[in-house]
């Protein structure tokens, strides 16, 4: 933190040999306002204090295009232009204090927000293009103004590539009046952390429709090709045979992207063999 002496007043004769407390007067980051925009490219990363960040009319307009912001307290700009198309990460979490970003092309007055949220928020930059970022104090930990602000700037990996596939036949269960619906899922560029696959059914019986959902969580993010199987139970009556429509979702999760694999099929069911 910068620290301003009290002013010597010159031209004094007598010279005070007392100590006295000296206050401080501390300064605004240099990025504190649109004018002094840092720019940055990935990777970067800094550790700042933004207890003397303010807010003005600029921080405000680009504010306006993002939805639900909470509170927007001790801001900072930042300017990032990619090479290539790429993935970006503005990454706060490390901060000692609840911060958020907004993430725009254009200029004062004609912002696009392309991303915002609290903590770390992702977007997709196409090479050449230039980013504004705003990094504010969100106060969703009840405070502000600011703290130790560590924000970082990275380059992060493509969702998971999922691709799966329905049967085209499927079983009920005479006793449970269950539906049994299988399949192939393939996912590639892992690791991912969280995976599953949601199955949802409709089928028609006279006047009404009976649904039901099916959802098993786990499979590998290796590259390989992998079988499932999902029960499901209805909502409001029981599977029979016959004609169903199926809406099935596969989805793979790494540290910041999803990737999901969708089939939308009919899938004819007859009784399950003992």
């Amino acid at each position: 933190m910068i620290r301003k002496r009290l002013p010597i007043l010159a031209g004094l004769l007598v010279v005070w040999s007392f100590a006295f407390a000296v206050p401080a007067f501390a300064a605004a980051p240099s990025n504190d306002t649109l004018a002094g925009i840092k720019q940055v490219s990935a990777p970067f990363n800094e550790t700042i204090s933004t207890t003397d960040a303010t807010t003005d009319a600029d921080d405000l307009d680009i504010a306006a295009g993002c939805d639900g912001v909470p509170a927007l307290d001790a801001s900072v700009w930042y300017e990032i232009t990619p090479a290539s198309d790429q993935f970006l990460v503005v990454d706060m979490s490390s901060s000692n204090y609840s911060a958020g970003a907004i993430v725009a092309t254009g200029s004062s007055g004609n912002w696009t927000v392309q991303a915002c949220g609290p903590g770390a928020v992702v977007w997709e930059a196409v090479g050449g293009e230039t980013y504004t970022v705003l990094v504010f104090d969100d106060q969703q930990d009840g405070a502000g103004n600011g703290g130790s602000l560590t924000v970082n700037f990275e380059q992060v990996p493509p969702p998971p590539d999922v691709s799966l596939t329905v049967n085209p036949k499927g079983t009920f269960n005479a006793h449970t009046g269950s539906a049994t619906i299988k399949g192939t899922v393939t996912c590639s560029g892992g690791p991912a952390s969280d995976t599953f696959i949601d199955v949802f059914v409709r089928q028609k019986t006279g006047r009404l429709f009976i649904d039901g959902e099916g959802f098993i969580e786990g499979f590998a993010c290796d590259g390989s090709t992998q079988p499932w199987s999902v029960e499901v139970s209805g909502f409001n009556g029981i599977f029979k045979g016959g004609k169903t429509a199926t809406v099935t979702f596969a989805v793979a999760c790494g540290e910041f992207l999803c990737g999901e694999g969708f089939d939308e099929s009919v899938v004819s069911l007859s009784s399950k063999k003992k």
